[in-house]
């Protein structure tokens, strides 16, 4: 029954718009003509009747089923447009513009669909937010003006307001589902006051709130209703997170029951944005994504209490299919585009679809299928829709230029075959993907590559540090960075330490106490032969005698020579290569003796003299920024906390027995 089930969906791209049947054939409608200009959007209706575009200079209305064209409404500059639950009504926006005369324009028009009648009118400056929101028996609508939330009786608008309710400060409302419908108004955070969510019946608007919850960090919010308008979700976000760990603000989670006998926050155990939450259709249980990559994906019942946890993973986003049996859980965007399908039953995994650059997913309305599209201006290339049954196989493409919109045609869950209990199997793929396999040349399997690993760190295990933490890697809070592997540095202290095997590729075995051998010079700690002590060359006393011992100590740090202090530091042996390589003093390129010594004495440094050294160099920056500062010039915050940090400087000088 499933292979016989028709499902629909539409299109539209620079080029063309169209509808297309569903399983097995994926056929264009017959009867539809797509127009020869570019449209500017389409809209199914919530049942699925009726279908409608809008061109530059016209806005069209046909029975979705057959494609009949119904009414044509001469509108030009229409931007979006949007049925009513039972397709009765048709609002559509318009860019509000400053008339001639000074009238204000009234950009948001309503229309009878049977009629074509022009209903009521108002002026709504911004897109966002601008659909009039109606309850699922078309009996009232609902509207926010400024800070005023505004009810209407569509059987009767020419009549004008029939509710009102003036909620300082809001800024978003929504209108519950179900028999007894209710309105979640959100007020945002605004000069310290608090932000708050308050839960209104639609029924007794003016009476106090039935549920209200108040919080902080809250300058916007999305609200999700679940299926029976009981409970409703509440995700807010601030544009600015004040601890720095993320670049899209801090996020919170909230739960409300409509009736006021529930609310609470909703604990989430990793640190982190929230990026995705959804209901189940049942109405009883629902799905967030949250916490730093790789997100953790976790399954909540109507009491906050934790259902199941799906693991961490590369996702930011979940959905449920209208039967409420199978779970997408994805990362789509920057992530990789896999989607994970679940079993809501068994909640073992059913299976998993690469889907690269799909900006677009959808279920179907039996539940059974998954649309998958890459949209502009999103990406520009490689745009196009792919059908995947829920048992992982593709099952149609469709390659389109510029496709700007798609989506499914509703369908009443009521209307479509009933989910059965075992997973249904796929039905054959359609001529496009066989044409797709046979175009696409079976490339050989490549090379499994992993990451690049220096020459030092082949042959050993990955560090748990560089892993995923999905993968056994040690957790993250997403603000962390690894330590940089560093291979060891021959010549380095602790190098061949019995750990690495072999002998020192620059002619020493591993034994030299951290001591560089030099090419061509005897090994240290040899007693030189005869000869040597012959050809050897007296070193220049250098000038200053005693009296530089001061200027030694401070240029220390670069030339890798310092004086023995009070706590015995000793200086390092620096092997006269004068004499021992003679063929590099003789060599094209004259390496002079105490730039090689200045090297060989940087890594024979012991840790306390590098610390030394490196509180040395602290106080040379320090006594520059303040004679910047005596001449007047102006220093940045994070200057002057240097210079404040001077006497700290020195009492750890002090403590290693060095004077400065």
């Amino acid at each position: 029954m499933a292979s016989q089930y028709s499902q629909q969906y539409a299109y539209r791209a620079q080029k063309s718009l169209g509808l297309v049947s569903g399983t097995p054939d994926y056929t264009p409608i017959s009867g539809f003509e797509s127009p020869e200009v570019a449209a500017r959007t389409f809209a199914y209706s919530a049942d699925g009747r009726l279908y409608a575009y809008a061109l530059p200079t016209v806005v069209r209305i046909f029975q979705a089923e057959g494609a009949q064209l119904i009414q044509e409404l001469p509108l030009p500059n229409i931007v979006d447009l949007s049925f009513s639950p039972r397709g009765t009504y048709l609002s559509t926006w318009e860019r509000h513009a400053k008339l001639d005369d000074g009238a204000q324009h009234k950009n948001l028009r309503i229309f009878s669909v049977s009629t074509a009648e022009e209903l009521i009118a108002f002026t709504q400056k911004s897109h966002d937010g601008w659909q009039i929101q109606y309850t699922i028996s078309e009996s009232h609508a609902v509207r926010l003006v400024s800070s005023e939330i505004q009810v209407f009786r569509p059987a009767e608008w020419s009549k004008g307001i029939a509710d009102k309710l003036k909620v300082e400060g809001a800024t978003s409302v929504s209108l519950s589902p179900g028999l007894n419908p209710s309105v979640a108004v959100f007020v945002a955070e605004k000069k310290g006051a608090p932000a708050s969510i308050k839960v209104y019946g639609l029924s007794t608007l003016g009476a106090a709130p039935t549920c209200q919850k108040t919080f902080f960090k809250a300058d916007r919010a999305q609200i999700k209703w679940n299926t029976l308008g009981t409970q409703v979700l509440i995700m807010t976000q601030t544009e600015v997170d004040n601890s720095n760990k993320s670049y899209y603000g801090e996020t919170g989670l909230y739960l409300l029951s409509a009736a006021g006998n529930f609310d609470c926050r909703v604990t989430l155990d990793k640190e982190g944005p929230i990026h995705d939450f959804a209901w189940s259709p049942n109405s009883k249980e629902f799905g967030v994504v949250y916490g730093y990559m790789p997100a953790k994906t976790m399954l909540f019942d109507q009491r906050v209490r934790s259902l199941h946890d799906f693991g961490p993973g590369p996702h930011n986003f979940l959905s449920f299919n209208p039967q409420g049996r199978l779970v997408i859980v994805a990362g789509f965007g920057n992530l990789a585009g896999k989607l994970n399908i679940y079993d809501r039953r068994t909640l073992s995994k059913v299976a998993t679809i690469d889907a690269p650059n799909t900006s677009h997913c959808e279920w179907s309305p039996d539940g059974r299928f998954i649309m998958t599209a890459t949209l502009s201006p999103r990406l520009r290339v490689d745009n196009g829709i792919k059908i995947w049954h829920c048992t992982g196989p593709l099952i149609h493409v469709q390659n389109t230029e510029e496709l700007y919109q798609t989506s499914w045609r509703p369908t009443s869950v009521d209307s479509v075959p009933a989910f059965p209990a075992q997973i249904p199997p796929a039905p054959p793929a359609s001529e496009s993907v066989k044409t797709l396999q046979e175009s696409t040349q079976k490339p050989a399997a490549p090379k499994p590559a992993g990451a690049y690993r220096p020459p030092g760190a082949r042959g050993l295990a990955t560090p748990a540090i560089f892993k995923r933490e999905d993968e056994g890697g040690l957790p993250t809070n997403g603000t962390g960075t690894p330590p940089r592997y560093r291979t060891p540095v021959p010549g380095a202290p602790g190098y061949n330490n019995g750990n690495n095997g072999g002998g020192s590729p620059y002619g020493g075995n591993g034994n030299n106490n951290g001591r560089r051998s030099v090419p061509g010079a005897p090994p240290p700690g040899s007693a030189p032969a005869d000869g040597d002590k012959k050809n050897r060359k007296k070193k220049p006393k250098k000038e200053g005698g005693e009296g530089s011992e001061g200027q030694q100590q401070q240029d220390g740090g670069r030339r890798g020579k310092k004086s023995a202090g009070p706590s015995g530091l000793s200086t390092p042996v620096v092997p006269d290569v004068s004499d021992a390589a003679p063929e590099l003093a003789t060599g094209p390129a004259t390496v002079e003796p105490e730039q090689l010594a200045a090297a060989v004495g940087e890594l024979g440094l012991d840790p306390v003299a590098k610390k030394a050294r490196n509180l040395n160099k602290k106080l040379k920056a320090i006594e520059e920024l303040k004679d910047k500062q005596k001449r007047g010039e102006r220093l940045e915050a994070t200057q002057l906390k240097k210079i404040e940090g001077e006497a700290e400087i020195r009492k750890e000088l002090t403590a290693l027995g060095v004077t400065a």
